[in-house]
């Protein structure tokens, strides 16, 4: 059976991780990997085991993220939910290991186990709810709230250090550029963080948190009252 630091896989009723192993591919994935391309088949679920994933939508020759993952659950949900493409874009926005499975042979498993597919239903559901939260944080917050929470959230899959660049920071927070510069170093001035090229290293996350207040944590803490908290086996 493979061994993963994968979180979700990790909490799989053991029967449902040996159905899974034969059809897993240890691979490593780099920086602006795509995991799946908008209106194309999805051929492959993705269970990060390090890095940082992100879901993005496009319209009007724009993008903006949508939602991000990483070792605490996978990319791919549409397959899930039985759809075999996506108007959205997913890449690596910073790389690391991974375990895949091709997307028909996840959906086999999962229509042979009840458990198997109550805890990835889970997970998906927690992502639709970091994708509203995105929606409404996108509506209501301020850039510097905003940005606040997805750091947070990037510090939650990679730690304190976060070679995340100016232009991803843009990506996902639908703005410019300048923007981004401004509020990172509003942010800096706080000594929450401390802003490098092409690195972010977190220093005070309770500052952080202060910061974004309820723009972050409403889908962590659904996270772990479903899938850490208890088990989510039964």
């Amino acid at each position: 059976m493979i061994e993963t630091s994968n979180i979700l896989l990790k909490l799989l009723e053991t029967a449902d991780l040996e159905t899974l192993s034969p059809h897993i591919q240890r691979v490593e994935l780099k920086q602006r990997d795509a995991l799946f391309e908008p209106h194309a088949p999805i051929p492959y679920v993705y269970f990060l085991e390090g890095g940082l994933s992100s879901e993005i939508s496009m319209s009007g020759g724009k993008s903006i993220e949508v939602g991000c993952t990483g070792r605490e659950g996978f990319s791919g949900a549409p397959v899930l939910l039985g759809a075999d493409t996506t108007p959205h874009r997913a890449f690596m926005q910073a790389g690391g290991p991974a375990l895949r499975i091709a997307s028909s042979d996840l959906i086999t498993a999962v229509d042979a186990s009840g458990s198997l597919r109550r805890t990835l239903l889970l997970f998906v559901h927690v992502y639709m709810l970091q994708i509203a939260a995105t929606a409404l944080a996108d509506a209501k917050h301020t850039v510097q709230k905003r940005l606040a929470r997805w750091l947070l959230m990037a510090q939650d899959r990679l730690g304190d250090e976060l070679p995340l660049t100016h232009e991803f920071f843009a990506l996902m927070l639908g703005v410019r550029r300048p923007s981004v510069t401004d509020s990172l170093h509003l942010l800096e001035e706080a000594h929450c963080i401390k802003a490098q090229r092409s690195l972010v290293i977190v220093r005070n996350r309770a500052k952080l948190e202060e910061i974004a207040g309820d723009a972050y944590g409403v889908p962590e803490a659904e996270y772990r009252r479903l899938l850490l908290s208890g088990s989510p086996k039964t």
